[in-house]
């Protein structure tokens, strides 16, 4: 009899446990998908348009912070440039758990596929459902419509901390382009300007740079 009162009080705890999570999790869910993400201004680097106020972590997405530890993320437009058009996307489910450098996201362009890395740690409460329908919103606009999901950050005063920093930008997509120059080269695309030589450049390299270019520029 003991046993069974022991065993009832357990399951009693956790489900009141399960429900509580749940209610938490579906109301940041409805509160991030009420939150508009306002027009960013965007400022100049290397010939790049980039948000001010974002964060970007080295495999080229942005974490945008909108408070009370919630971020939306997304992909950058050097990635949208890189890949081209992009045909599918996947993104980790609602609720998954997500960790800082691991897989949010995975995008399909003709026989690529490219794994992009979570800015942040936490849990996905959002998902952009209009890029799953309609992917080019991503390359039309990667800072507002295209989006990709909401994650709540518990530790994000840390995460934030391995982020490329607003003073360190410059240099970082500088030398993304640069080295995006190295492989166009090779295909007579290269600019004297130092910008962007050919939109979905991962298209036209052969297997071993492309190999390359997604192990140096999407940490693949």
């Amino acid at each position: 009899m003991t046993t069974l009162l022991v065993l009832l009080t357990f399951l009693v705890i956790a489900t009141i446990i399960y429900l509580v999570r749940r209610d938490v999790v579906l109301a940041h869910r409805a509160k991030s998908q009420d939150i508009q993400l306002k027009v960013p201004v965007m400022t100049q680097e290397a010939g790049l348009d980039v948000p001010k106020g974002f964060r970007f972590h080295l495999g080229h997405t942005w974490a945008y912070d909108e408070g009370r530890q919630i971020v939306r993320v997304g992909i950058d437009s050097f990635a949208t440039k890189v890949v081209g058009q992009i045909d599918h996307i996947e993104v980790e489910k609602l609720n998954r758990w997500v960790r800082q450098g691991k897989r949010v996201c995975t995008i399909t362009h003709g026989d690529t596929t490219v794994d992009f890395l979570s800015p942040v740690e936490g849990v996905v409460v959002s998902v952009n459902y209009e890029v799953l329908h309609d992917p080019s919103v991503i390359q039309r606009d990667p800072y507002k419509d295209g989006w990709i999901c909401v994650i709540k950050a518990p530790d994000l005063d840390i995460n934030l901390k391995n982020l490329i920093q607003e003073s360190m930008l410059g240099i970082w997509i500088q030398t993304s382009l640069r080295r995006l120059q190295s492989y166009a080269a090779p295909l007579g695309a290269a600019t004297a300007d130092g910008g962007l030589p050919i939109d979905g450049m991962l298209s036209h390299v052969g297997p071993d740079a492309k190999r390359e270019m997604l192990r140096e520029f999407f940490l693949n």
